[in-house]
């Protein structure tokens, strides 16, 4: 009896230090949690589940050996049944105590791995974010290349088209003048004209008045 409860004593200890040495970041902990990631491996998670298993029986059996030497009436208790009873409660306590340490190894080593694959994660998706960074860094350059070389275009069109319309003015200036020295060319070609009827007329008038003098004097 005493070997069991020396046993679970070392077995608490023990699991108490591993709670312990996953609190701190050591080298030991990294150590730890290989250990147990390879004992979660193959067969490993079946043997834990068996002990433990094993464990709980016998913690519940204690229980009830407990009880039934409770229920004794206590004037047929003698001194080794309260020494029997005293010892099967310490084993109880330490059984129950080291499973549930267990639990809490059990727990702290999952959070632990998750932890780091998260940290794992994180520092895939910040290199990542710089890669991108970089690249849009790349991007933001050559789109400042394109964005000068457009603004460079635009100045030259610009003065190309301040050079076109001060020339298209000047042709729509000389259009202009010749427009109005068409129209006073035009004015006078009609006076001309109407003069030229006019002296027509005349002409006309008189050669009336000489063929009508000429006929009378021959009668």
């Amino acid at each position: 009896m005493l070997a069991q409860v020396q046993l679970l004593f070392m077995v608490v200890f023990l699991e108490m230090t591993l709670i312990l040495l996953f609190l701190f970041r050591t080298p030991l902990r990294k150590l730890i949690i290989m250990t147990l990631d390879r004992v979660k491996r193959g067969r490993g998670p079946l043997i834990v589940k068996s002990v433990a298993a094993t464990v709980l029986v016998i913690m519940i059996y204690t229980v009830y050996s407990i009880k039934e030497l409770q229920s004794r009436p206590t004037d047929s208790v003698n001194p080794t049944d309260q020494i029997l009873l005293a010892h099967q409660i310490l084993q109880a306590a330490l059984m129950g105590f080291s499973l549930f340490l267990g639990l809490m190894i059990d727990r702290l080593h999952h959070y632990i791995r998750e932890l780091r694959l998260l940290r794992k994660t994180m520092e895939a998706v910040k290199k990542q974010d710089r890669t991108l960074d970089n690249g849009k860094n790349g991007e933001a350059r050559t789109l400042r290349d394109k964005i000068s070389d457009l603004r460079n275009k635009v100045t030259h069109l610009e003065s190309e088209f301040e050079e076109k319309e001060k020339e298209v003015q000047s042709q729509k200036a000389n259009s202009d003048s010749l427009k109005g020295q068409s129209e006073k060319l035009l004015l006078e070609y009609d006076r001309l004209l109407e003069e030229n009827q006019n002296l027509r007329r005349q002409l006309q008038s008189v050669d009336d008045t000489v063929s009508h003098s000429d006929s009378k004097k021959n009668t």
